[in-house]
C-alpha cells in the first residue's frame, strides 16, 4: 500500500505573525496546511493520507476540515510527536494498526508548510520509493557552502557540485523505516535532523529525486511573504 503523511506537529516558534502554528496561517484562499493537503488528496495513488497534528490543535484542524469542506475517506488524522521523526512513527503506528504490517508498504512524508509541492514531485517520490525503498527530494546547491564547526573559522569548503539542498517529500519503505528508527539509541535519535539520516546511519543508500526551487518551506516571515508573492497575493509588513 502507498501512504501519504503530511507532517504538521510543529508550533512555528520562528513565525511571529500570529499566535498559532504557521501551518494554519492563510495562504491564498485557505490555510497553508490545506493548500498542502490538497496536493496529496488530489493523487489517487494513495491508499490513505495521514496528517500528524500538534495535539493541542487537533480540534482546531478538524474544524478547518469542516469549514473548508475537506471530505475524503482516505484522510486520517493523528497526534504529532515531539519532533518530525516521532510524528512519522505515530503515523506508522496507526497505519500498522489499521492496515496491517505489510512488507511492501511505502510512505511519502511531507512538510505541511511546503504547499507548492507538485504532482510531478509526488509521483516521482512514489515511483522512486517503490523501486529503491527510500528517496529524498533535493535541489542542487547554488551557493558555495563553508564548514565551520566552531562558528568562527572555515575548516573546509566542500565541492558545490556534490552538494544539494534537502526538501520534502522524503519517502521510505514503512517497515524498514520503523525498524531502523527503533534500533537507534536515544543519543542517535536526538541528533537526527530528518528521516533520511536514519537510513544513512545504517549505511543505506538514499535515492535522489529532483525538487523545485519554489518548493519552499514556510518557516520565517520572509518565507511567508515569498509564498504570498508566488500566489500573487499581498500581506502587510
Amino acid at each position: 500500500m502507498i501512504f501519504g503523511a503530511v507532517l504538521a506537529g510543529g508550533v512555528g516558534s520562528r513565525m511571529k505573525l500570529a499566535d498559532m502554528p504557521k501551518q494554519f496561517l492563510p495562504l491564498g484562499s485557505k490555510p497553508i496546511i490545506l493548500q498542502t493537503l490538497d496536493k496529496f488528496l488530489a493523487n489517487d495513488r494513495f491508499d490513505a493520507v495521514y496528517v500528524a497534528i500538534n495535539g493541542d490543535w487537533l480540534l482546531y484542524f478538524e474544524d478547518l476540515l469542516q469549514k473548508y469542506g475537506v471530505q475524503d475517506d482516505r484522510l486520517r488524522v493523528v497526534s504529532g510527536g515531539n519532533d518530525r521523526n516521532e510524528s512519522i512513527m505515530n503515523v506508522i503506528a496507526d497505519l500498522n494498526k489499521t492496515f496491517g504490517d505489510n512488507e511492501d508498504d511505502v510512505i511519502i512524508t511531507h512538510d505541511a508548510v511546503r504547499p507548492f509541492v507538485t504532482a510531478r514531485i509526488i509521483n516521482e517520490n512514489i515511483d522512486g520509493v517503490l523501486q529503491y525503498g527510500m528517496c529524498d527530494t533535493v535541489i542542487p546547491a547554488t551557493d558555495t557552502i563553508v564548514c565551520s564547526p566552531d562558528g568562527e573559522y572555515i575548516s573546509s569548503v566542500p565541492l558545490r557540485s556534490e552538494l544539494y539542498q534537502g526538501q520534502t517529500p522524503q519517502s521510505f519503505n514503512v517497515r524498514q523505516l520503523r525498524d531502523l528508527y527503533q534500533s537507534l539509541t536515544a543519543e542517535q535519535k536526538a541528533q537526527l535532523t530528518d528521516a533520511c539520516k536514519i537510513f544513512t546511519l545504517a549505511g543505506k543508500r538514499v535515492r535522489l529525486i529532483e525538487g523545485e526551487v519554489y518548493n519552499i518551506k514556510i518557516t520565517t516571515v520572509s518565507d511567508y511573504k515569498i509564498a504570498q508573492a508566488i500566489l500573487g497575493g499581498k500581506i502587510s509588513d
